[in-house]
């Protein structure tokens, strides 16, 4: 049985005995302020007009007589204990002797008594002084008949077991019905993960009609599942790059020695394979230790080794070790400096790695007479570098995959340039090490402009 099916049956005993104790209590003070009331009537006729035998006759021995749901009887006793008068077939409903010394003590306090035919009644007795100028005092005795009370209360109780015994038959029922209309979208859900794989990701939760809640759920695993397909999709073209790229160089290499050793060879041709395979495994060590680099930079437990390095110094290094470079290519190699000094905490040997990549690839695709601009400023705690030149640039459509792994804009070029595609996807994962951001902006046939941001503090 489910909790809210014990909770519901807890809550109707509670709130049955709850208003049957306030009936009970209801009833019985009904009763003590009908008791009190015929005490205080006599009491006032004794002591103001004792001598009028017709209104205490009429209030003793009629007025009872008169009551047909709730007959009550009383007793006028003088201070000898003869009876004066007694409403008539009392003597006949109580033992006036057992009426006499139960109550014997108990003035004005009510108690339970047993009739001469069992039924239940209420008695009371009291002491009250006859007369303005009392010179004796009678005694009173009352008793009401509460078998109608009592009847009520046993019905109530019929009733209170007689819904308890419902609703523990019904509310297993109903709470059953409510637990499977409940668990059905649960189940669902359930269904639809036992039937994903690593080869199928397409499947999808419909949330259509379930409960808020269980729609949010099913939205947010929808969602997860979203992601899933993408890393995988993603997964799955790398491995295919990755084995392209590192099949290339291998199959270069094994090429050159077969022909080698088809025949024999003289030295220099000897030593042009042993160059050219030396070419594919500086190559081939160059590739693995990007795609391990980016490993690295994906996992939780990379850490940065932070310093407060000046940004300038930084571009300064970067020009003079390509300086040589871009003058023989025809290009022209610009540091625009910073009027204040900019400082950061960032990890030297990564930065220099980002910054040198992104001026390599300007380098590599600005022809003669070009530019590669390098500049950096300070905006709101955050550092600005900026690598700009005056390129061929990218076309609008490659845009949004640059920092792809193996995405090559022109995959001719890049064989011949040796390009393997993972320079901004490294330069990319030094930036999200560092909390901050890459983004391109371009102008076909006019440059390209890299901009970098970065906190000038680090996360703590």
């Amino acid at each position: 049985m489910s909790p809210g099916c014990n909770n519901g049956r807890y809550a109707i005993r509670w709130i049955t005995a709850s208003l049957y104790i306030v009936l009970r209590t209801e009833l019985d003070r009904s009763t003590e302020l009908f008791l009190a009331d015929k005490l205080h009537v006599l009491r006032t006729m004794l002591r103001e007009r004792p001598d009028d035998e017709d209104g205490l006759r009429e209030e003793i021995e009629l007025e009872s007589e008169a009551r047909r749901y709730q007959q009550f009887y009383i007793r006028l006793l003088d201070e000898h204990g003869v009876p004066i008068m007694t409403t008539p077939g009392m003597d006949e409903q109580l033992d006036l002797a057992e009426l006499a010394s139960r109550t014997r003590g108990r003035s004005e306090r009510s108690i339970a008594m047993a009739g001469r035919h069992g039924q239940p009644l209420r008695v009371t007795s009291a002491t009250v002084t006859v007369g303005t100028l009392p010179t004796h005092s009678d005694t009173v005795q009352i008793a009401i008949d509460v078998s109608q009370e009592v009847e009520l209360l046993a019905r109530y109780r019929m009733w209170f077991w007689g819904i308890l015994l419902a609703t523990s038959i019904l509310f297993p029922l109903v709470g059953y019905r409510i637990a499977r209309h409940g668990i059905r979208p649960v189940e669902e859900i359930a269904a639809t993960a036992r039937r994903i794989t690593s080869t199928n990701l397409r499947e999808r939760i419909g949330s259509e009609g379930y409960p808020s809640e269980l729609a949010s759920l099913a939205g947010t695993f929808n969602e997860m599942l979203e992601r899933l397909e993408e890393s995988f999709e993603r997964i799955s073209r790398f491995t295919a790059d990755i084995a392209h790229d590192l099949r290339t160089p291998v199959n270069n290499i094994r090429g050159e020695a077969e022909v080698a050793l088809a025949r024999a060879r003289t030295v220099d041709e000897y030593r042009d394979v042993l160059e050219s395979s030396l070419e594919e495994a500086v190559r081939l060590s160059e590739l693995i230790g990007d795609l391990l680099f980016l490993a690295r930079a994906e996992s939780p437990l990379t850490e940065l080794h932070r310093e407060n390095m000046n940004i300038s110094e930084l571009l300064t290094t970067v020009r003079d070790y390509y300086e040589a470079s871009a003058t023989d290519a025809g290009i022209s190699f610009v540091v625009k400096e910073w009027a204040h000094p900019l400082n950061a905490e960032l990890d030297r040997s990564l930065m220099l790695r980002a910054v040198s990549n992104l001026v390599s690839n300007a380098i590599a695709h600005t022809l003669p007479g070009g530019t590669v601009t390098l500049a950096a400023t300070n905006e709101d705690a955050v550092i600005r570098i900026e690598i700009s030149d005056t390129g061929v640039g990218i076309p609008a459509e490659a845009i949004p995959s640059v920092f792809d792994r193996f995405f090559r804009v022109d995959p001719s070029r890049s064989k011949i340039s040796g390009s393997t595609g993972l320079g901004l996807a490294i330069v990319q994962s030094i930036l999200a090490l560092h909390g901050g951001s890459a983004e391109i902006t371009n102008q076909l046939g006019h440059g390209t402009r890299v901009t970098l941001r970065m906190p000038v503090l680090a996360m703590r």
